[in-house]
């Protein structure tokens, strides 16, 4: 599986942790809720999983749960944000700055919409949805 071209490779700051995702079309995503911007100190920008990541220094990921439904983890030696994570059905949003060509990834989707502060705003024309259109979604 190593040499399959839809399975990206990913890592933190320090290399204490990696992170392999199988995705054929990789694009970005930003969310911004509150919780996104106060724990990353803007829109979090991940790439959108629905399968379990392969993690590799396990022991260096710490998790936090940050609601009832989901959890944000982050590596203990650099403190790179790894992920945030669904505690039920396997969605993950991975940060996209653990993955060197995510530069060259389209970005598709804003999340949360409607707590966009206004000091703020990006260039691309994306799929916006709402925090109301987020968690019917995924309830």
């Amino acid at each position: 599986m190593e040499n399959d071209k839809s399975m990206i490779h990913g890592k933190c700051l320090c290399g204490a942790v990696s992170i392999r995702v199988q995705q054929d079309k990789p694009s970005v995503s930003a969310c911004h809720c509150g919780i996104c911007r106060h724990w990353s100190g803007g829109p979090f920008l991940s790439l959108e999983s629905h399968g379990t990541p392969v993690v590799e220094g396990e022991e260096h990921v710490r998790s936090y749960a940050s609601s009832e439904w989901a959890e944000r983890s982050f590596c203990d030696v650099c403190g790179t944000h790894l992920f945030y994570k669904l505690k039920a059905g396997g969605f993950h949003a991975i940060s996209a700055g653990l993955f060197k060509d995510s530069g060259s990834w389209p970005f598709e989707l804003q999340v949360f919409i409607d707590d966009k502060p206004g000091n703020y705003a990006f260039a691309n024309k994306t799929r916006e949805m709402t925090g109301e259109d987020v968690i019917k979604l995924f309830s």
